[in-house]
């Protein structure tokens, strides 16, 4: 497969979108866990965007090994490939959270549609806060894990870029 888009290796595009979803997915599970009010309203599109955001990174690191077999071989080249397939666990991890928020937010809709005055068939309270905080903590580490991995990515692929590349000093021209 050709990974070029208008002339550009698409993996240079692509990165753009995976360092920016990736941290907004993780951001939006974790308010979505922490605040019933925001899930009864956003855990489908954030379901979505969890569900999109692997494929993605998985293209972006398809289109960076394409990329890298058009490069000359450098060890900061070389340290970035390796390091980008550690997304990959997280991204599954933010889906997974976002599939447990999503069942959570099924579960809470049907007994909210079936209770009634005489037979609440509400979960207790104890149990909603406990089912909160063990989401908002899957999302909240699942986010870290996720964040940390995409800055160290990142950087490593902004050094085998601009590492030696450019001066300090403004150059005379």
């Amino acid at each position: 497969m050709e990974y070029t888009f208008a002339g550009l290796p698409l993996h240079v595009l692509l990165v753009h979108a995976v360092i920016v979803l990736t941290p907004l997915v993780g951001l939006s599970l974790i308010v979505i866990a922490a605040w019933p009010a925001a899930r009864r309203v956003l855990w489908i599109p954030v379901l979505v965007a969890a569900a999109l955001l692997l494929p993605l990174g998985l293209v972006t690191i398809e289109a960076g090994e394409w990329l890298q077999a058009r490069v000359p071989a450098a060890p900061l080249i070389a340290e970035h490939t390796t390091q980008g397939e550690d997304i990959v666990p997280w991204l599954w991890a933010l889906l997974v959270v976002a599939v447990l928020i999503a069942a959570w937010a099924v579960v809470e809709r049907l007994a909210a549609s079936q209770a009634t005055d005489a037979a609440p068939r509400r979960p207790s309270r104890a149990i909603r806060v406990a089912v909160g905080v063990v989401l908002t903590i899957a999302a909240v580490a699942a986010t870290a894990g996720a964040t940390w991995t995409i800055v160290q990515i990142g950087e490593s692929g902004s050094r085998a870029v601009w590492e030696g590349s450019y001066s300090d000093v403004p150059l005379d021209r």
